[in-house]
C-alpha cells in the first residue's frame, strides 16, 4: 500500500521548525534516510491571529506564517510543511476542529504520524487514528516541564498518554523522558521504546582547520573559550551558566594560593549559541555581573558543528532535559563537559563528561571547570613535566597573555566590588583546613594533585577523536545507524 507521492510518508508534528533539539535531531535523521523509500512531512503550529479566524485551514496559516529555520532544508529534501493554529489552552474547540479538518483533507497520505509535541499529543493523535492513520506515535523528548501554570497545564494535558492503548507506539529519547511523559506503569511494562537522540558523529569530529577559522572570525584566536549551545529558555538555566562564568573570572582574579597560576593573564570567553525569549534578560545579567564584554551571544548558526571546534570546554547546567544532543555533539568534538546531574545519565558516555548538581554553588562549578582546564592526566606522571606540557598547550591556544581578568578601562575596582560579598575569600584556604588536608593526604598516601588514567589524552582532541567517536557510536548515538533502524520500522511497523 502506498501513502501518497509514491513513497511511505511520515508526518512529524512539532511546534515549529526552528533550531531546537527535536528539530535538529529529526533533520539529521531525515538527511540520512533513504528518501526513495521514506519521506518526511511536517505539521507545525502558528498563531491564527493574522488570518482573522479562530480555526483557519493549513493553507490559510501557511499564507501568513513566517518561514522558519529548517523550511528550505525540508523543501530541498522533498518534504512538505503544513500548519495548525497554535494551541493556547482556551481554544480547545477551535484547535480540535482544525485538526479534524486537516486529517480529513489529507486522508490516506501518511502511514505514520509521529508526535514530538507531547503537550497536545493526546489531542491530535486520537484524531489522526480515527481518520485512518495506521500508526500513531507519541515521542517524548523532555524529562521535565517549565515552572508555574504552564508546567502544570502540560502535565495535565499529557495525562492520557499514560494509559495503555492511547497510542500505537511510545518513543522516548531516554528513560527519564519516558517516565516523565508516559509514567511508571507504561515504562515498567515495557510499553515505551527508547530511541536516543542520535547525531551525525563524523560531522562533529574534531577539525583543527575549522577551529582556527571560527576562532579567527570570533576574535578569540588567543583566548580560552568556554562554550554552551542551547535556546535561551527556562530549562537551559543560562542565569546559572553566567554566574558560573563570573566565578571562573573571579577565581582567577583572586587566586591568592596560585592554584591556577598557569591560567593567570589568559584571555577567557564564554561562547553561547542559540536564541530564545530569555536572551535579552541574560544579556542584561551579563552586564550586571561585569562579564558582558567577555561573553559572545552568537545566536543560531547553520554551521553549529564548526563552533564546537572553536571551544575549549563545554558547560551545560540545564534544569531538565530529555537527552541533550548538544552534550553528545560536544563529546564528539572532544570537549570536556561539565553537565547538570538533572540531565539524563544516558548522556554520560565518555570520560569527557562530569556531572554536578545545580544545587551546588556556582563557585563550585567554576572550580571544577578550572581544575579540568589544568589538563591533568596520569597518576604516575612527573608533575613538573606535566606543568610544562600544560603551559605549552595553553600558550598554543592563547598566545601571549596580556589581559587581566576584567580588562576594560571603565571596569570598577574588583577588590572594592567584591568586599563583603564572599568573593574576596573565594580561593583562600584557612590554616586549619590546610593542615587537615595535608594530614589526610599523608595518612591516605595520596598525591595532593589528583590525575586521571584514561585511554586517551585529554589535551589532544585530534588524537582522541577516533576513540571518542567509537564510544558514542557503540552507545547508540550514531544517526546513520539509527536512520536504518527507523527505515525498517517505518516500512514494517515494528522493529
Amino acid at each position: 500500500m502506498e501513502y501518497g507521492y509514491g513513497q511511505i510518508r511520515i508526518l512529524h508534528v512539532l511546534g515549529g521548525l526552528g533550531v531546537g533539539g527535536a528539530e535538529c535531531r529529526i533533520m539529521d535523521l531525515y538527511r540520512n534516510m533513504n528518501r526513495d523509500k521514506i519521506q518526511f512531512d511536517f505539521l507545525v503550529h502558528y498563531s491564527p491571529e493574522k488570518t482573522g479566524k479562530k480555526s483557519p485551514t493549513s493553507d490559510e496559516l501557511m499564507a501568513v506564517r513566517e518561514p522558519d529555520y529548517f523550511d528550505n532544508s525540508v523543501t530541498k529534501l522533498g518534504g512538505r510543511i503544513f500548519c495548525l493554529p497554535k494551541f493556547v489552552g482556551t481554544n480547545m474547540k477551535d484547535y480540535k476542529a482544525a485538526i479534524k479538518r486537516f486529517f480529513k483533507e489529507h486522508e490516506g497520505e501518511w502511514k505514520v504520524v509521529q508526535g514530538h509535541m507531547t503537550s497536545t499529543a493526546a489531542i491530535y493523535l486520537p484524531i489522526a487514528r480515527k481518520s485512518g492513520v495506521p500508526i500513531c506515535i507519541a515521542h517524548a523528548r523532555s524529562a521535565g516541564v517549565d515552572a508555574g501554570v504552564k508546567g502544570l497545564a502540560t502535565r495535565i494535558l499529557r495525562t492520557p498518554l499514560q494509559r495503555e492503548g492511547s497510542t500505537d507506539w511510545n518513543f522516548a529519547c531516554s528513560r527519564e523522558a519516558g517516565y516523565s511523559v508516559f509514567g511508571k506503569h507504561l515504562m515498567d511494562i515495557g510499553n515505551v521504546r527508547i530511541v536516543p537522540n542520535a547525531v551525525d558523529l563524523g560531522h562533529f569530529a574534531y577539525d583543527e582547520e575549522k577551529r582556527n577559522r571560527i576562532r579567527q572570525e570570533l576574535g578569540v584566536s588567543n583566548a580560552l573559550v568556554i562554550g554552551h549551545v542551547g535556546s535561551f529558555r527556562y530549562a537551559k538555566n543560562h542565569e546559572f551558566l553566567l554566574n558560573v562564568f563570573a566565578n571562573v573570572c573571579r577565581l582567577l582574579d583572586n587566586d591568592d594560593l596560585n592554584q591556577y597560576s598557569i591560567l593567570h593573564g589568559m584571555r577567557i570567553r564564554l561562547l553561547m549559541l542559540g536564541n530564545g525569549p530569555l536572551m535579552d534578560e541574560m544579556e542584561k545579567l551579563a552586564q550586571k555581573l561585569h562579564i558582558y564584554d567577555r561573553c559572545i551571544f552568537a545566536g543560531n548558526k547553520s554551521n553549529a558543528s564548526d563552533y564546537y571546534q572553536a571551544m575549549d570546554y563545554f558547560c551545560f547546567p540545564s534544569r531538565y532535559e530529555g537527552l541533550p544532543g548538544s552534550v553528545v555533539e560536544a563529546q564528539a568534538a572532544g570537549l570536556q563537559c561539565l553537565v547538570s546531574d538533572s540531565v539524563t545519565p544516558e548522556v554520560n558516555v565518555t570520560e569527557l563528561v562530569s556531572m554536578m548538581s545545580i544545587k551546588s554553588e556556582a563557585r563550585d562549578w567554576a572550580r571544577k571547570i578550572l581544575d579540568d582546564l589544568m589538563l591533568h592526566e596520569d597518576y604516575g606522571s612527573e608533575p613538573l613535566l606535566e606543568e610544562i606540557k600544560l603551559n605549552q598547550t595553553l600558550t598554543a591556544i592563547t598566545g601571549e597573555r596580556r589581559e587581566s581578568i576584567f580588562e576594560t578601562d571603565d571596569t570598577p575596582d574588583m577588590d572594592l566590588l567584591d568586599e563583603g560579598t564572599g568573593f574576596e575569600t573565594l580561593n583562600t584556604m584557612s590554616e586549619e583546613d590546610r593542615m587537615q588536608f595535608a594530614k589526610q593526604a599523608a595518612d591516605e598516601k595520596i598525591p595532593t594533585r589528583m590525575h586521571r588514567r584514561i585511554e586517551y589524552s585529554i589535551g589532544d582532541r585530534q588524537q582522541s577523536s577516533k576513540y571518542i567517536i567509537g564510544k558514542l557510536r557503540s552507545a547508540g548515538f550514531d544517526v546513520k545507524t539509527q536512520a536504518k533502524e527507523l527505515e525498517y520500522f517505518y516500512e514494517h511497523g515494528h522493529f
